[in-house]
């Protein structure tokens, strides 16, 4: 499980678009998350390489990963939404996926679309037929 360290974390906050009744012409419920992928001591080498191969759409020139969420009514929540979605994204990178081993078809599998092949043929030149 990644740890961040708190301070490495910023936020924003802006009116959000959607739903909040009058609340939303008067405050300022999107939370915007800023997090420098480039400067944090909190993730190995390895997890930043992965990160920033995955999610290379979301990471600006200066290392800044920026994450919204205007998905709630309120700041705390938005804040919170914000940080599951950083931490679902760093979950996601935290071990590198197994090498596909390469494997050749075995000789069932051969025979069997050989077979399928002979029969769509002979499909087909039943139709070609003039009766």
């Amino acid at each position: 499980m990644i740890q961040l360290d708190p301070s490495e974390l910023s936020y924003s906050f802006s009116r959000a678009s959607g739903k909040g009744g009058q609340n939303v012409n008067k405050l300022n419920t999107k939370a915007t998350l800023t997090w420098n992928l480039f400067h944090s001591k909190s993730i190995n080498y390895s997890i930043k390489l992965r990160f920033k191969e995955k999610f290379s759409n979301m990471i600006s020139d200066a290392g800044q990963v920026v994450i919204t969420s205007q998905k709630h009514r309120t700041q705390t929540l938005n804040k919170g939404d914000c940080l599951d979605k950083l931490m679902n994204y760093l979950s996601k990178v935290e071990f590198a996926q197994k090498a596909r081993k390469a494997t050749k078809p075995t000789r069932g599998s051969k025979e069997k679309r050989l077979k399928s092949k002979k029969l769509n043929g002979l499909n087909k030149k039943l139709r070609q037929e003039k009766f």
